[in-house]
């Protein structure tokens, strides 16, 4: 049976790891002077060698050549995954006492040790900090934000990092020689990218698409085969996207668009794509900083693909971006159709206020109080038993909500609250205001009542017409 591909080129000694030499320099030479810590742990992203590099330097330390297939009794490996209680910690603080067999040091590494329970931690602590002469420990996590600090402090950290771009395709590039695949540069670097950051994870891809090469009888592995296996957008109809977003040609967008859902491509992945090629371009094109910004939110939707269409399309109609949507965060939700959007686009020459009020919807001189209040009690009852006690008013980008009180203030501030407050204006068209809500009743507009009103301790303005 033929062995994974990870597994066969995976690091014999320190000096062969890739792309951690800011670790493997420093261990190295502790070895070489001797100088062996009690406890090591090793924190990082998946695939990246905390493993492997536990593996050598426990076998370093005894003296010993390390080899994939051979087992030493004086080594051990624990997945705190699946041994994660406090009575298997109990057992291994009994089985800590027992002198090595034939190495020089008992070498514990503990993989994933973040899935430790509290107890079990609260047990390990005592033999993490004074273990026996003989014992070593090596701790490698991917989440070391749940690591108690108690453990953090009593073992010496070395933080490993994400591979880059160009030492992936570098050693993809030679596991490719040495296996006799072929594949060019462009798909080298898609599947560097694709792995973000993962040795294990670019080899294993590679790994896959060599053996579909062998099955189809292809000769080489290209970026578009890589493509067409992952679901991936062509590189050519990003380039379309970004273009159409660039030139403002929303016909062009909501055309590349419908393809790309059309062809069962993923609205993430798209974003993936997207941001990553506007990465590579932005100290060119600055001026797509407020797009990148945009589309990091696209994920968190609960429609991502409208959401796609809705930060794409106000990208696409807005020439620059006003510094409320180019620099605030996260942006406001907008929803239009395609079918919207090709209206907008078919339009006769539209002036560019009437495209900003279309797109970012900031029709804010027409906010109808009473339509609010209406839709409020028909969609979201909760927040119109509120609202209909409060007074407003408006300015150009800000709308005042006077509550008359601390309690509806409170509520109208709550975070279960201002969402719907915001849900209900964007639904009768009105984004981009900023809300603020005073716990007093609205002030008189006359300045002499307003002034009365001061020396009275407030009170509510009435119309004598209505009495």
């Amino acid at each position: 049976m033929s062995r994974a591909l990870y597994r066969k080129y995976r690091s014999k000694t320190l000096d062969e790891v890739i792309g951690q030499k800011h670790i493997t320099d420093i261990l190295s030479r502790a070895i070489s002077q001797g100088r062996v810590s009690h406890a090591y742990l090793f924190t990082g992203p998946r695939g990246v060698g905390k493993t492997s590099v536990a593996r050598i330097l426990a076998h370093q330390i005894n003296n010993l050549q390390y080899d994939d297939e051979t087992i030493n009794l004086d080594i051990i490996e624990i997945d705190a995954a699946s041994n994660n209680g406090v009575e298997d910690v109990r057992d291994l603080r009994e089985k800590v006492q027992i002198a090595p067999v034939s190495a020089k040091k008992k070498v514990y590494i503990i993989d994933e040790v973040h899935m430790l329970s509290k107890a079990a931690f609260n047990a390990l602590l005592k033999t993490l900090e004074e273990p026996p002469e003989h014992v070593v420990f090596i701790l490698a996590t991917t989440n070391v934000e749940k690591l108690p600090a108690t453990i953090i402090s009593r073992a010496q950290r070395f933080s490993f990092r994400a591979i880059s771009i160009d030492d992936a395709v570098k050693h993809l590039a030679f596991i490719a020689k040495q296996e006799g695949i072929k594949v060019d540069d462009d798909a080298l670097k898609l599947i560097a990218q694709r792995s973000d950051g993962s040795f294990r994870d670019s080899i294993s891809l590679l790994d896959q698409l060599s053996s579909l090469v062998d099955s189809n009888d292809k000769k080489v592995i290209s970026a578009k085969l890589i493509e067409d296996t992952l679901g991936l957008a062509p590189k050519d109809m990003i380039d379309q996207i970004l273009n159409s977003v660039e030139t403002h040609n929303i016909e062009k967008l909501v055309e590349l668009l419908n393809q790309t859902f059309d062809d069962g491509i993923s609205s993430t992945v798209l974003v993936t794509q997207l941001t990553a090629s506007i990465r590579d371009q932005i100290t060119d094109k600055p001026q797509l900083l407020p797009l990148l910004d945009s589309l990091i939110d696209v994920s968190k939707s609960p429609q991502p693909q409208m959401k796609l269409l809705s930060v794409l399309g106000l990208a696409t109609f807005l020439k620059q971006p006003p510094k409320s949507i180019a620099l605030s965060a996260p942006m406001h939700e907008v929803s239009a159709s395609i079918v919207e959007l090709e209206k907008l686009a078919t339009q006769d020459k539209p002036t560019d206020s009437y495209i900003k009020q279309a797109v970012t919807g900031k029709v804010t001189a027409n906010l109808d109080w009473d339509k609010l209040i209406e839709y409020a009690r028909k969609n979201y009852i909760a927040i119109y038993s509120v609202l209909s006690k409060c007074d407003y008013q408006l300015t150009d980008e800000a709308l005042t909500i006077y509550t008359n009180n601390k309690f509806y203030k409170k509520k109208l501030d709550d975070a279960k609250y201002r969402p719907m407050l915001d849900k209900c204006l964007q639904e009768i068209g009105i984004f981009g205001l900023d809300i603020h809500t005073i716990a007093t009743a609205l002030p008189p507009r006359d300045s002499q009542a307003a002034a009365i009103a001061v020396i009275m301790g407030g009170g509510e303005e009435v119309s004598l017409e209505s009495v």
